[in-house]
């Protein structure tokens, strides 16, 4: 999966050591709260979609929100979220076109 960030997969901190697997693939992020909130975005825009992988996902934005770009194909989707401090989804709004 295409990505924006070069540290954290969705915050883009550079600090931490910490590697997982989402999606088939082994990510960067920093801290364990970083992982939950992007395999909840990741889920959760799979879920409205229907889309059974995303080819990228562009993120912008910080702790008190992120607008997000999600593709697959040609299609693509935009969102606002935000997390609560454990990583769970608190808001998730379609936006229009990116």
């Amino acid at each position: 999966m295409k990505r924006n960030y070069t540290g954290c997969a969705i915050c883009d901190s550079t600090w931490g050591n910490l590697w997982e697997e989402v999606e088939g693939e082994r990510m960067f992020f920093c801290c364990a709260t970083c992982v939950v909130q992007f395999r909840r975005l990741v889920g959760r825009i799979k879920e409205e979609t229907g889309w059974p992988t995303l080819e990228s996902l562009d993120i912008v934005g910080d702790r008190r929100g992120r607008t997000c770009v999600a593709q697959a194909g040609t299609e693509t989707l935009s969102v606002f979220v935000t997390f609560n401090s454990d990583g769970e989804l608190l808001r998730f709004e379609t936006l229009g076109s990116p």
